[in-house]
C-alpha cells in the first residue's frame, strides 16, 4: 500500500513541476516547443506550435525499436533534429515536461544541441 502512495506522490510532484514550467514557455511556428515524454520503456518527443495547436515533428523510440537509456535518447534526438531541419526549424524551446534535468532528459537536450538545434 505504501508503494502505491509513493508512486502517486511522485507523479503528483511531476505534474506540479510540469504546470510550473509550462506557465513560462510557449511554442510558435518559428520557435516551437519541444516536449519530451519518457515512460519506463520508451522515450518520445514532439515539436509543438502552441499558437495553432499542431505538432510540427514527432519521434518515438518505440517506432525506432529502441528502449530507454541515454545512448538511445541521443539517437532519438538526432532523428528529431533531422526532422526539424527538414521542416526548416533551427531554434526551439525545450519543455522537460516536469522531469528533472538529468539522465535521459539532459542527454536528449545535449544531443539536440550537438545536432545543430538551438535551445
Amino acid at each position: 500500500m505504501s508503494r502505491i502512495k509513493d508512486l502517486a506522490k511522485k507523479n503528483a510532484l511531476r505534474i506540479k513541476r510540469k504546470k510550473r514550467v509550462r506557465s513560462n514557455i510557449f511554442g510558435t511556428a518559428e520557435k516551437p516547443r519541444v516536449s519530451i515524454f519518457k515512460s519506463n520503456k520508451y522515450v518520445s518527443a514532439q515539436a509543438i506550435n502552441d499558437v495553432e495547436g499542431v505538432t510540427l515533428a514527432a519521434v518515438s523510440s518505440q517506432a525506432m525499436g529502441l528502449n530507454i537509456n541515454k545512448e538511445n535518447a541521443v539517437k532519438v534526438a538526432a532523428q528529431l533534429a533531422e526532422n526539424l531541419k527538414a521542416a526548416g526549424i533551427e531554434t526551439v524551446v525545450y519543455d522537460r515536461n516536469g522531469y528533472l534535468y538529468h539522465g535521459v532528459v539532459a542527454a536528449f537536450a545535449d544531443a539536440l544541441r550537438d545536432n545543430g538545434i538551438k535551445l
